[in-house]
């Protein structure tokens, strides 16, 4: 796409919001507060390489021969931060997905599916080296082709797994929801105005599970585990997300520092690099995510859509008339594969 000027992706500007979701806030809200179907999902545990395990949620299609593939891909799902397989947003793809004859499965990123994890390390914006052993794992029992659905803090770890993996072969699509793309903006983004709030609520629930985990720890013995965390120092004088990520996510994880762990991580970078077609679903009115954070255009490849709304928060996406606007827009994207 050489040769085009650096503009961001054009905004769709035929659809409304509901008159009484007029804000991103209030879309974003919503959607945290919106209810879920009751879905019925088999559980699977996967050990990783360093000892610790993921939890997987499978939903299977009516009569899916789930052991030997299909002619439908399976779809893989990636939730946001401090989410699970458990978060609205995934529970309502799972379901619109199933509806259609689809199998899904929704990955619990390490420590989110209920249960502590094993080690101090946890999950972070990079983290694609987890989805590459869980995929591997899935791909051990059944080769399917694959479509792979990213939301928030989970769309910039599939973009990056998408240069990395050695699935390429498999994958049909791809579809990144809210993602923050430049992580440094985003943060940026949560230390003032109304955006503080949501920073200090993922701020709270961040510190909260590590020391919950650290409680775990102790009770188990696991010294060398609670050791890690207690060198990373006191938590409650931890103000902002950009100090957790400065002084717990980045020595967890291998980052010299927040800032180094941005640059390392974002999903703007890997964009340029994505194999397979994909679908940017984004709003302008995100409360999280500053409009200046997406990539302009000369830096996708052809194959990469966008679906860049006026409206919609942060995985919200409610329209007129249409609660499920977003769930039936990924469905669209995903047949035509």
């Amino acid at each position: 796409m050489t040769g085009l000027p650096s503009a961001p992706p054009p905004l769709t500007k035929a659809l409304s919001a509901p008159w009484w979701l007029p804000g991103g806030h209030l879309q974003t809200i919503w959607r945290k507060l919106a209810t879920v179907p009751l879905l019925v999902r088999q559980r699977q545990r996967i050990e990783l390489g360093d000892g610790d395990f993921i939890d997987v949620d499978y939903l299977l299609a009516e009569g899916s021969p789930s052991a030997d593939g299909g002619d439908k891909p399976l779809v893989f799902l990636l939730h946001g931060l401090a989410g699970c397989s458990a978060s609205p947003y995934i529970l309502a793809m799972q379901h619109t997905l199933h509806a259609a004859g689809y199998d899904s499965v929704a990955m619990n990123l390490r420590g989110c599916s209920g249960e502590h994890n094993r080690l101090a390390i946890a999950y972070h914006s990079g983290c694609s080296d987890d989805v590459e052993q869980v995929i591997t794992a899935l791909m051990s029992r059944q080769q399917r082709r694959l479509v792979v659905i990213g939301y928030s803090l989970g769309a910039n770890v599939l973009i990056k797994w998408l240069t990395e993996t050695r699935f390429r072969h498999a994958l049909s699509a791809a579809v990144s929801v809210s993602n923050p793309f430049s992580l440094d903006l985003c943060c940026a983004q949560m230390k003032s105005g109304m955006a503080y709030w949501y920073g200090r609520y993922f701020l709270r629930r961040l510190r909260t599970d590590l020391q919950n985990k650290q409680s775990a720890f102790e009770q188990q013995g696991r010294d060398d585990q609670v050791r890690r965390i207690r060198e990373l120092g006191e938590l409650n004088a931890l103000q902002t997300l950009w100090d957790f990520d400065d002084a717990v996510t980045a020595p967890l994880h291998g980052f010299a520092g927040a800032n180094d762990y941005y640059q390392r991580c974002s999903s703007r970078q890997f964009l340029a690099g994505v194999p397979v077609r994909t679908l940017v679903v984004h709003s302008h009115n995100d409360p999280i995510i500053p409009p200046h954070s997406l990539p302009p255009r000369d830096q996708a490849p052809a194959h990469v859509s966008w679906e860049i709304l006026p409206f919609g928060g942060h995985v919200g996406f409610a329209t007129n008339g249409q609660n499920d606007w977003l769930e039936r827009r990924i469905l669209r994207f995903i047949e035509l594969t």
